[in-house]
């Protein structure tokens, strides 16, 4: 047994029989990028559920020397998601850890999982009168673990800025295994380096983001349009 299938039997055991997917019919939709232009393939995909299983993943990634691909709702458009055609990559899918683990509107901050979908957030934020203020088109299956790794932006993003304005911290598993947790939403903290700024659109090659704590607004009480002609 080579030092990929190794690990994948190994990962097996810690994320149990919903973790691991084999079979390539099932794999198939995930190594193709969104607009179907890359094409990679994978000998499996991991699904951990939680974020001391995304580092049991990682850990044994790092002892076996297998590469790992991070993925999210493979939404993006540059194909950052996307495996190496050689399936000398394992995919590391996020979108079992998708629980929003609090959201309130008096510190107008959200805490998130990487494989909470957008569309998931938007309505979660609207029952409690406040908003997250980035939306795009894929909203109702991108996740906000991959537009934190992407940096994304885009309807309202003048105003309120891409994801690294709206993200107060990361949770992240890193290269070695270890966790990182920077979901306090401090404004002052002034502690040396910002991890939290470096893993926002690193596309996944500095660590892996488990959770996010997000800035909410509040909801648009009245909306009004007017056309002048001049």
């Amino acid at each position: 047994m080579d030092a990929q299938a190794q690990m994948i039997a190994a990962a097996g055991q810690k994320l149990g029989p919903k973790g691991v997917i084999t079979d390539p019919r099932e794999i198939e939709p995930w190594v193709t990028d969104w607009r179907g232009r890359v094409h990679g393939a994978a000998p499996a995909i991991l699904a951990p559920s939680s974020t001391e299983e995304v580092a049991e993943v990682v850990r044994l990634a790092t002892e076996h020397r297998v590469a790992l691909v991070p993925q999210g709702g493979n939404t993006g458009m540059a194909a950052g998601a996307t495996p190496p055609g050689d399936g000398s990559a394992v995919l590391l899918s996020m979108r079992r850890m998708n629980r929003i683990r609090s959201i309130r509107s008096d510190n107008r901050l959200a805490v998130a999982e990487a494989g909470v979908i957008l569309a998931t957030l938007h309505d979660a934020a609207h029952e409690i009168g406040m908003r997250f203020p980035l939306t795009l088109g894929a909203r109702g299956s991108c996740t906000i673990g991959g537009l934190t790794s992407t940096n994304a932006g885009w309807t309202q993003v003048l105003k309120f800025g891409t994801m690294r304005s709206l993200v107060a911290g990361v949770e992240a598993v890193l290269p070695d295994g270890s966790v990182h947790n920077g979901l306090s939403g401090l404004k002052k903290d002034n502690r040396g380096y910002s991890l939290d700024q470096l893993l926002i659109g690193a596309e996944g090659t500095l660590g892996v983001i488990t959770a996010v704590a997000l800035r909410l607004v509040p909801a648009i009480a009245a909306r009004a349009v007017a056309w002048a002609g001049v």
